[in-house]
């Protein structure tokens, strides 16, 4: 069984860094919506996340609700954030998570990008609760499953690395989105 394993809101210039640790010693690839202005000044944790094969989205310049927006500037969001991702890394990301999972409607028809949402949240940063972060994914995960984290808290690295041993040690394979969404 194959899931991806997300994370919002970073890059964080700490805990990004004690993540794809983490996941490079696992040999495993993650998924990573960046929001624009968390980008600048953590450009080589981007560049890094790039060499490093994990798939790198966009989760709009400042983490706002697309659908309060006006179509433009629902569509500035996206397009700054999509090219500091591209200053930073030199690729133009296919994917977008909305922040809320709020998608604005007819969007998708001037955003050529794929929006991408999730099947089990680990509400992380409810509780900054490691043990119940791991049980709450662990107990909800199924094959072909999007999990959504942030790497933007210590206590969410700690959980994320612990789900990943654990669900390898249960036959599980991490995945990108893209490998997970694209036949």
């Amino acid at each position: 069984p194959k899931v991806a394993l997300t994370f919002d809101d970073g890059p964080h210039m700490v805990y990004t860094e004690m993540l794809l640790d983490g996941l490079k010693e696992r040999g495993i690839c993650a998924t990573f919506f960046l929001i624009g202005k968390n980008i600048e000044g953590n450009e080589e944790i981007v560049q890094r996340m790039q060499k490093e094969g994990h798939l790198i989205g966009n989760h709009t310049y400042h983490h706002v609700n697309l659908k309060e927006l006006s179509q433009k500037e629902a569509e500035q969001e996206i397009q700054k954030t999509g090219n500091k991702i591209y200053e930073s890394a030199g690729i133009c990301t296919a994917f977008v998570r909305p922040p809320f999972g709020e998608w604005k409607k007819n969007l998708d028809f001037d955003i050529t990008m794929i929006p991408v949402s999730w099947n089990v949240d680990s509400l992380d940063w409810t509780t900054e609760n490691v043990d119940k972060t791991v049980k709450r994914v662990v107990k909800d995960v199924e094959e072909d499953d999007i999990i959504l984290m942030h790497d933007c808290y210590e206590s969410s690295v700690n959980a994320a690395l612990r789900i990943v041993d654990i669900l390898k040690e249960s036959g599980y394979e991490f995945v990108t989105v893209e490998e997970l969404i694209l036949p």
